[in-house]
């Protein structure tokens, strides 16, 4: 089951529907605990999943930044286009890693070393092979997979080349290794200056036409099912450039405005904060914390069916549909 917080009605949501997973944006616990104990609500909680063992993964950060995210989903609600992160936090860095590998043992490593490399946008397990003769002379101690001590070797071999992220270089060092049929197998890692995925916080891109702040005010409620939003700024400016972030997001008023954004979409706005977009001459539209990060539920869901049935796993996901707003208006 998938739902934007693990609380109590969708942790029984998931109990009733007998899920062995609930998949959360928002973690279940936001301090560390020295406890677990009946005495709170945090701990009942815990205690219930447990008992009925199901397991909990919280996205959170991870799942803002995230290509397809909650920024990326919030954004194609809105109808942006040309959307890049609107705050750099990193970019994937990639190496190189070369293999040689005798002839037939090929597809063994390729699939071995298929977790840690690196997609190229919507293609994976991508690799490159050439052919070639590997020559080698075992020393005494040695067991050689092919030949024998003392005399040299000849053999045919592939070359591999594949594209990996640098974070997980020793998971697929290790992996090369528990595959590989040699002894020693022989590999080089080289570091490349290919621009890995630019990853971010919150989102900026463009309408497809201006309009008025009003407009896209009533628009961001419209698309979001807000029961309301608040609009800071002129209802007459005309807006194109869009920033947004999921959630709390207004610590990216300044981010917003020195790349050019009209308005700034976001929830969680302070007072003091209203004030300052108004200095910087930028318009916010606060449409809620939950609202703008409620469409993760129905576009996790999706993204995990997808991923699921690529990989032929017989899993079924479940949106948790028993969310709602906790603010009400007047």
């Amino acid at each position: 089951m998938v739902a934007l917080d693990p609380g109590a009605p969708a942790i029984e949501a998931a109990i009733a529907d007998r899920c062995d997973l609930l998949v959360t944006h928002h973690p279940f616990f936001f301090t560390p605990l020295k406890k677990i104990t009946s005495a709170d609500e945090t701990g009942r909680l815990a205690l219930r999943a447990v008992k009925n063992d199901l397991a909990i993964i919280s996205l959170h950060t991870n799942y803002d930044i995230a290509s397809g995210g909650v920024n990326d989903l919030l954004a194609g609600r809105l109808g942006l286009s040309d959307c890049q992160p609107l705050k750099i936090t990193g970019a994937a860095e990639y190496l190189k890693l070369v293999v040689f590998v005798p002839k037939g043992h090929e597809e063994a490593l390729l699939k071995a070393l298929s977790p840690s490399m690196v997609n190229l946008g919507n293609y994976r397990d991508c690799s490159f092979q050439a052919d070639g003769v590997g020559r080698f002379t075992p020393l005494q101690g040695a067991n050689p997979f092919v030949g024998s001590v003392g005399r040299p070797q000849r053999q045919e071999e592939g070359r591999l080349e594949v594209l990996i992220a640098k974070q997980k270089l020793a998971a697929a060092v290790s992996a090369l290794k528990g595959a590989h049929p040699y002894e020693e197998p022989a590999f080089d890692i080289y570091p490349v200056l290919n621009q890995g995925e630019v990853r971010g916080l919150g989102r900026i891109g463009v309408l497809a036409e201006p309009m008025s702040a009003a407009a896209f005010a009533l628009q961001v409620k419209q698309a979001l099912a807000a029961s309301g939003v608040r609009l800071v700024g002129n209802p007459e400016r005309a807006v194109k450039k869009i920033a947004l972030c999921g959630g709390s997001g207004a610590s990216l008023l300044h981010e917003a405005a020195r790349k050019g954004a009209d308005v700034l979409v976001t929830g969680d706005v302070k007072y003091h904060e209203a004030r300052e977009a108004e200095a910087l001459g930028l318009a916010l539209v606060d449409a809620g914390h939950f609202a703008t990060e409620w469409p993760m539920v129905h576009g996790l869901a999706a993204a995990l069916v997808k991923a699921l049935e690529a990989r032929k796993y017989q899993t079924e996901v479940v949106a948790y549909q028993g969310e709602r707003e906790p603010f009400s208006f007047f």
